[in-house]
């Protein structure tokens, strides 16, 4: 599986007409881990016990017991990204591992509700760089790196 940058309000319409819940995890201005997960608790409304590790946060996707859930399942739609991805390539080749391995669990346990992840690009609007999805830092167009499997570090 591969998360394939998309713009966001499509996407977004697409799954709410299906019935989706759908969530926003906006990473402008994140730059390290810790503000990372602090923008997933944020967003996603994780419990406490979600530490700012890879391992908790990827049990966490696996449940998703606390957030709301429609008959087609959950969209999380990923913002701002780029300066991120561009600023710790590691760390963002982690993450998006944790997101792929969430989307796989949810695919595999078969008809129900699911969830799916969608890295927005950014849209066009005002001047240069578009509207309020352009993610701009200081890799703004940095390419999304593919992930490799790989264990994860904390």
């Amino acid at each position: 599986m591969t998360l394939h940058p998309q713009p966001l309000a499509p996407a977004l319409a697409a799954a709410e007409a299906a019935g989706r819940t759908t969530v926003r995890l906006d990473l402008d201005g994140v730059r390290g881990k810790a503000e990372l997960m602090r923008r997933c608790g944020d967003a996603l409304r994780l419990p406490e016990w979600v530490g700012g590790n890879w391992d908790a946060l990827a049990d966490a996707l696996r449940d998703l017991s606390w957030l709301p859930v429609a008959a087609e399942g959950r969209l999380v739609a990923v913002t701002g990204w780029r300066g991120y991805a561009g600023a710790r390539p590691a760390e963002w080749e982690t993450f998006v591992e944790v997101l792929e391995e969430a989307v796989d669990f949810w695919r595999e346990r078969g008809p129900g509700p699911g969830l799916a992840v969608v890295l927005a690009t950014p849209e066009p609007g005002p001047g240069p760089g578009g509207g309020p999805e352009s993610g701009r830092g200081p890799a703004a167009g940095a390419p999304p790196r593919t992930p490799r499997l790989k264990r994860r570090r904390d």
